[in-house]
């Protein structure tokens, strides 16, 4: 592979990435996980969420490489993959947002108004 198609592979993964990152939901779930394993139910009670919303989220965070789950009786326990990974890149999102202010909130694609119209379907 030359060094073009190298750098389009790179970007094409790092897209794949960020976009597991996409919805605010996998962001708290991932947030939470954070503080230590969790199991579903936890999960559910903590996020708000219903359980096959959590669920379907964690078989995207598990898919992107970024969470594993381990069977713990009936129950599946989830926990980070690269955990201080994930803190790093947290902390830069905190610095680029800092800078940013509320444009990307603004962004006509995928601002607030953008997610909002997506809700709305």
């Amino acid at each position: 592979m030359d060094g073009d198609a190298r750098d389009a592979a790179g970007r094409t993964a790092a897209a794949c990435l960020f976009h597991g990152f996409s919805d605010p939901n996998r962001i708290a779930i991932l947030q939470h996980l954070a503080l230590g394993e969790h199991r579903v139910v936890d999960l559910t009670a903590h996020l708000g969420l219903a359980q096959s919303t959590v669920s379907k989220h964690l078989v995207c965070l598990r898919d992107c490489g970024l969470v594993t789950g381990r069977a713990e009786g009936r129950a599946t326990v989830y926990s980070l993959n690269h955990a201080d990974a994930l803190h790093e890149l947290w902390a830069a999102a905190e610095r680029l947002l800092a800078r940013t202010g509320e444009q990307v909130t603004l962004c006509a694609n995928h601002g607030l108004a953008a997610v909002a119209a997506e809700d709305a379907l």
